[in-house]
Order: C-alpha cells, then sequence, then structure tokens
C-alpha cells in the first residue's frame, strides 16, 4: 500500500537494471508496494497480461491499473505522488527536459555500449563496446557538472530523475569492473562520476535496494560459460 488508498504492485526481477530503477524511485518517494519476482522463462500470466506489447519487466501496477517501461514509470510515480519524498522531475521545463534527454542517453548509449562488452564475438567488438562505454562515460561527467550545478547529484543537492535512472545501473557498474576488469567511472578520466558513484553507494535507499554484486558476477560468469559453449 502508498497510503491513501493507493495500492503498488511492481513487477520486477531481481537482476534488472530497469526494475531497480523504479524500486529506487519508489523507495526515494517513501512509497510502500508489493513486489513481484518474475521469472523470465516462466513469465506470469499477470506480467503478459500487464504487458501485452513488450512482455516484460518492470511493470507498476497502480490500482489495478499497469504502466511499462521504467523512465515512463519513474517519471508516473513523480507526477502522481508530488508530496511524497524527494522531488526527481525539477520543476523548471528546461531542466525538466534536459534531464529526460540525459535519461533517454543512458538508456540508449551506456547499456547500448555494454552489449558488445557482454555479447561481443570477437575482442574487436567487445573492445569497441569498452571504447564506447568510455565515450559515454565522458559525456556523462558533462551533464553531471551542468545538471548538479556544483552539488552532490544530478538532481542537485538531492537525488533527482537523473540520478535514479542512472542508479539503476550502479550495480552492473560494479559487477562489470569485478568480470570484465573494466572501471567505467574512472576518478582519473571522469572523477565528477566518480564521486557520483561513491555518494550514491553510500545512500541509505540505494543500500536496500540494491542486488548482491557477487550474485550479479555469477549471473554474468554463467552467461558468459553459456555462450562460449554454444560457439564451441
Amino acid at each position: 500500500m502508498a497510503g491513501g488508498g493507493d495500492e503498488l504492485k511492481l513487477l520486477g526481477m531481481w537482476a534488472s537494471p530497469f526494475a531497480l530503477r523504479v524500486k529506487l524511485a519508489l523507495s526515494f518517494k517513501g512509497l510502500s508496494y508489493d513486489y513481484v519476482e518474475e521469472d523470465f522463462k516462466n513469465k506470469s500470466d499477470l506480467l503478459l497480461s500487464s504487458n501485452p506489447v513488450h512482455k516484460k519487466v518492470p511493470v507498476l501496477i497502480h490500482n489495478g491499473k499497469p504502466i511499462c517501461e521504467s523512465l515512463v514509470i519513474v517519471q508516473y510515480i513523480d507526477e502522481v505522488f508530488p508530496e511524497a519524498g524527494v522531488t526527481l522531475l525539477p520543476a523548471d521545463p528546461h531542466d525538466r527536459a534536459v534531464a529526460r534527454f540525459w535519461a533517454s542517453y543512458i538508456d540508449e548509449k551506456l547499456f547500448g555500449a555494454w552489449i558488445p562488452v557482454f555479447r561481443g564475438k570477437t575482442e574487436e567488438e567487445k573492445a569497441e563496446g569498452v571504447k564506447q562505454t568510455f565515450a559515454v562515460a565522458e559525456k556523462l561527467e558533462g551533464a553531471l557538472s551542468e545538471c548538479s550545478k556544483g552539488m552532490p547529484f544530478f538532481g542537485g543537492d538531492t537525488v533527482g530523475y537523473v540520478d535514479v535512472v542512472l542508479g539503476g545501473f550502479v550495480a552492473w557498474v560494479h559487477a562489470i569492473e569485478e568480470v570484465f576488469g573494466l572501471n567505467q567511472f574512472d576518478a582519473a578520466k571522469t572523477p565528477l562520476l566518480a564521486a557520483w558513484l561513491e555518494r550514491f553507494d553510500e545512500l541509505g535507499v540505494a543500500k536496500e535496494a540494491m542486488p548482491d554484486i557477487g550474485r550479479l558476477v555469477e549471473l554474468e560468469k554463467m552467461r558468459q560459460a553459456q555462450a562460449q559453449a554454444a560457439i564451441y
């Protein structure tokens, strides 16, 4: 229950960075909710009926009505519960547009750069993914400088929309470093982003919501082994 008679139910999967960002948004807003863990190999009827187009998590069900796609869900939460917890989206229309731009950039470019790192079939493909990842980090360094205006987070003094969006990837940032030795937010190259990562890691809400890094590492190692076996 979110309070005030609102019922919130989140359909997610423990390792999904997209489901994690919704968990973060709900927690930063101080909203209580029921969580349903989905099995990708055996998707529930509730998931299939709630998201018939993509058939994937996350899905937030608010008073029986489903909302799909993590960026849409986070904005919805902030709009429907404006008085709860922290305000995620900026009040100024231009600042709000800038935040939405960088949120889309993170999904398209950062996640897109990870795919060849994870699934590249040749060393050249993986190396290109690493190159793209560092290029994205440099752009996000500039975005953090622009959006934060010298304050600790993209949202200023407190976490905002972009912090939650990027925060959903934080657990995998650490897991990727352990599996591939890739320090994406290198303090020597992107000091603002590296400091942001440390601050975000220390937030109580983030600590409670984050999946176990070791478990993510084992999951990715298993996926790597399966990919190698498929080649041979």
